[in-house]
């Protein structure tokens, strides 16, 4: 059996490739990011309008393309590639797959459209105070029965200054979370930007203050295991996307840079390390796809495989990233040239949804049923 893109995913590939060559280069990503609301807009209106990013995996039903996220995974990786900021992992899949995982119909047909259109952007409040994304508790809590409001504090949420709705994770009752709706231009919330390591990421921590909210779902903590395993495929989507970059980068240079009166790249030496890069790209590639078939597919199988791939992504990048620096010498850590700025993404990426020791520690319990030692 053959595991490989088919010949339209490769050609929604090439397209957004081509795309983001003529869009999104060093120069315009920088722009983009040292600006409000961090993305270029024009850009997103393009892949919105006329690729359709955000709508492949949403539902005809609800005004999506109808696709799976294998498609939307192939998008991520190329916007990985170039390391475009876009609102389509926070939006497009994280805030869209917690509406369907919801299970609330009416909330979908309202909300989704939007979203899938690329013109409401939406954001999940999950993560807590010590920036874990948790499916038993939150810092977040819920107050209410036919009437709900919210207070507490979220962080690390991706497009969270920029996005009109907010999806809650609070805590809903004994033992219990939930998932919200919340106006996000309500005067008693409060969202302020982040720094982040990765400038492409745009982060934000939320305050809110007797906020209303809409219940979507009040008992949704095996929903969210679900969302989680999905947010994480997603990341490594952008993180093999950016290891192919630096590969691709280290050996263009290694052509260029003549050391000793010869291209650095003829060096057999540097060559053994360019095939470490390449074996590292390649199997982390394997893997992101297999959980990604997993997660559109909703397999047995994506718990683990979603574990086994967000730690295997997040290592092969930092060592390509870290690989990129080395080969590249001095300049790579100058501010002008782009292997700080993968750098920087390896190390960021390598902690959204889960640390590669956290995801290891997953699965030996969904392998052994227990935590390692």
């Amino acid at each position: 059996m053959a595991f490989a893109l088919t010949e339209e995913q490769n050609e929604l590939a090439a397209t957004v490739r081509h795309l983001l060559a003529r869009r999104s280069g060093s120069g315009a990503v920088r722009a983009a990011v040292a600006q409000a609301p961090g993305y270029d807009e024009g850009l997103w209106r393009t892949l919105s309008e006329q690729v359709g990013a955000a709508s492949l995996a949403v539902p005809e039903a609800y005004g999506g393309a109808g696709f799976t996220l294998v498609e939307t995974h192939v998008v991520l990786e190329q916007l990985g590639a170039a390391l475009t900021p876009s609102p389509l992992l926070g939006s497009g899949v994280l805030a869209a797959q917690a509406l369907l995982l919801s299970g609330d119909g009416e909330a979908c047909a309202r909300l989704l459209p939007g979203i899938a259109e690329g013109t409401r952007l939406a954001a999940v409040c999950w993560a807590g105070e010590d920036g874990r994304w948790r499916t038993d508790r939150s810092d977040v809590r819920a107050v209410g029965g036919d009437t709900w409001s919210l207070s507490g504090t979220t962080t690390l949420v991706l497009d969270g200054v920029a996005a009109h709705t907010l999806l809650v994770v609070a805590t809903s009752g004994p033992g219990r979370v939930g998932i919200f709706e919340v106006d996000a231009t309500d005067d008693r919330v409060r969202r302020t930007s982040t720094p982040a390591m990765d400038s492409t990421l745009s982060l934000a921590r939320v305050e809110f203050d007797g906020a209303p909210a809409t219940a979507l779902a009040l008992d949704a903590a095996g929903r969210l295991a679900t969302l989680h395993d999905i947010a994480a495929v997603a990341v490594t989507a952008l993180q093999v996307g950016a290891a192919q970059r630096a590969l691709d980068m280290t050996v263009a240079y290694s052509k260029d840079r003549v050391q000793f009166g010869r291209p650095i790249g003829s060096f057999q030496a540097l060559k053994h390390r360019m095939a470490d890069m390449l074996v590292e790209v390649e199997t982390a590639r394997s893997v992101s796809w297999a959980a990604a078939w997993a997660a559109a597919r909703r397999e047995p199988e994506l718990p683990a495989r979603g574990a086994l791939a967000k730690a295997w992504c997040s290592e092969a990048l930092n060592k390509v990233a870290s690989e990129t620096v080395q080969l590249h010498g001095g300049i790579a850590i100058t501010w002008e040239h782009d292997a700080q700025m993968l750098f920087k993404r390896a190390h960021a990426t390598s902690q959204l949804f889960g640390q590669p020791h956290e995801h290891r520690q997953r699965l030996f319990r969904q392998t052994f049923g227990a935590a390692p030692r």
